[in-house]
């Protein structure tokens, strides 16, 4: 929605609002007008409703407003005396419209300084609960947001059943484009899988996407460095569920695309290329932290006559994405870090460990598509592809037939232009243009378990306004295949930082003795408040 149309909005809004409550104002002893003047009727109505006054930047706050609503109309209710439970219903199920019927309808006298704490017990749970989600809305949308790892694709840097903190300040907390939404939830409800927000995908005028909001996002503290993970949206989603087949290709609003966490290999500005696997940024190979342990596949010739213990062999290497046989003496090794595979070259029976790196044209490769065609015009893989220039917000690129496939989604779909490409030219909202210039930042994200990842070899660039959050802490991991709930848990990794010089490490320990001391303190400070009490 345009400038303008959020202005009509805010307007008939408030249109809405001053009809159905002036009267109520006047019975507060306040003015008919003081109804009808945008955010000082907000102030005015907390003064009114005894609560806080900033309550009123909470109206203003996209998804959490939502939530707040229903508390306003109930409180509204209860300071006119109408504290029964069909009250507290009908003030939910209708909208907040009923305190318009009551506002025209009753004869009801304002209670000034009225007790907070509902005489009714319905009203009072409603109340609370619906504040409790206020509170934890804000906290997941602006500070932190619980994540879980689901696939491999960062294996032996964060394990799938890692539960995370993401960060949501660090790189600049976005706020909520899809005004209307379920809180704390993403693209759809649990266990009923539905939709969680109001978008209509198969109708691009719907009065519904018009209550899209622009993009923003808060000053960061930080900017993404090369290395980082990040979360961001995933910007080729057209699933209307991540692990529902898709019955159509789904349009999402950005904010609703399904979440993914890879590496940030490359920043805006730099030239990336990948040469038999390694990554290089501007002409240097890209070294990673300590922690991060990229993998790769690997082909294990065996002698066939020595026996070997492979169970033992993939417990061992803590092998996560596991072996097949492709031949009597050839094993596939899907995932191995390098000091792994060079281990295995010393166990008896095993006569040859090789990366495997891929060579020809793969279909489905940046900037090319998945059509069961290899491309035509790049002899690209996984392993080998580039150089591929990342977009940088005000730098400015010729533009040719042959390198507008890199950014034709970037200058029509992640930026908003009309693209339209002939035989002779490029027209950019109908203008004829030999040069483009990026509007935002972009960022080549990949994962380090090479073999086994859906990244930006595949879907490309990154968008700035993609980016959700930087996860920091792994307070929980849990190994599904692992044998007992003592085993389920992997112990070493709880209360861990993601980012950080050398290997992780462990700061649960610390955690258990800071609780200790707190119950035990707690239970001499209570001892000692009953003594001086008892004298």
């Amino acid at each position: 929605m345009s400038v303008t149309g959020w202005l009509i909005f805010i307007v008939i809004v408030q249109v809405i609002h001053f009809a159905g409550t002036w009267k109520l104002y006047e019975k507060a002893g306040r003015k008919s007008w003081e109804a009808a003047i945008p955010v000082y009727n907000a102030i005015v109505l907390m003064k009114i409703i005894n609560r806080p006054t900033w309550w009123t930047i909470l109206l203003f706050i996209p998804v959490i407003n939502l939530i707040l609503f229903p508390v306003i109309w109930v409180e509204t209710l209860r300071s006119f005396g109408k504290n029964s439970t069909l009250d507290t219903i009908l003030a939910v199920l209708t909208l907040g419209l009923y305190v318009a019927y009551v506002n025209y309808t009753k004869d009801v006298e304002y209670i000034n300084n009225r007790s907070l704490t509902p005489v009714n017990k319905g009203a009072e749970t409603v109340s609370s609960l619906l504040f409790a989600v206020v509170v934890a809305t804000f906290v997941h949308t602006y500070f932190i947001q619980p994540y879980t790892i689901p696939s491999s694709s960062l294996e032996k840097s964060l394990l799938v059943g890692d539960f995370l903190f993401v960060s949501k300040f660090h790189y600049g907390a976005r706020t909520p484009m899809t005004a209307v939404a379920a809180p704390m939830v993403h693209d759809t409800l649990p266990f009923v899988k539905v939709k969680s927000y109001l978008y209509d995908d198969s109708n691009k005028t719907s009065w519904k996407n018009k209550l899209q909001l622009p993009y923003f996002r808060f000053p960061s503290f930080e900017k993404i460095n090369r290395n980082d993970i990040v979360v961001f949206n995933w910007p080729a989603d057209t699933l209307f569920h991540m692990y529902k087949t898709a019955d159509r290709r789904y349009s999402k609003p950005i904010d609703k695309k399904t979440n993914y966490v890879k590496r940030c290999t490359a920043i805006a500005g730099d030239t990336l290329s990948i040469v038999n696997g390694i990554v290089f940024i501007n002409g240097k190979e890209s070294m990673l932290p300590e922690r991060a342990r990229p993998q790769y596949s690997y082909k294990v010739a065996i002698d066939g006559k020595t026996s070997i213990n492979f169970e033992y062999l993939l417990e061992e290497l803590n092998i996560t994405d596991g072996a097949y046989q492709i031949a009597p003496d050839t094993i596939v090794f899907s995932a191995l870090p390098f000091d792994n595979a060079e281990r295995l070259k010393n166990i008896p029976g095993i006569t040859q460990v090789k990366r495997i790196i891929n060579q020809g044209s793969e279909d489905g490769i940046f900037p090319d598509f998945g059509d069961g065609k290899p491309s035509k015009t790049r002899n690209w893989n996984k392993d080998n592809m580039g150089p591929i220039y990342i977009p940088e917000a005000g730098k400015t690129v010729t533009l040719t037939r042959e390198n507008l496939p890199f950014y034709k989604k970037v200058i029509s779909e992640y930026e908003g232009n009309k693209l339209e490409v002939s035989e002779n030219e490029i027209k950019i909202n109908d203008k004829t243009e030999t040069t483009y210039t990026f509007k935002q930042d972009y960022f080549w994200m990949m994962g380090d378990n090479r073999h086994n990842s859906l990244d930006a070899r595949y879907f490309g660039f990154t968008p700035a306004d993609h980016i959700v959050g930087k996860p920091i802490f792994i307070w929980m991991s849990w190994n599904s295949t692992g044998k007992g709930i003592a085993n389920k848990i992997r112990w070493e990794r709880l209360f861990t930082t993601v980012s950080g010089e050398g290997q992780p490490q462990s700061y649960f320990k610390y955690f258990l003795f800071l609780l200790a001391v707190y119950f035990v303190g707690d239970y001499f400070w209570k001892k000692k408040k009953e003594k001086e009490l008892n004298n």
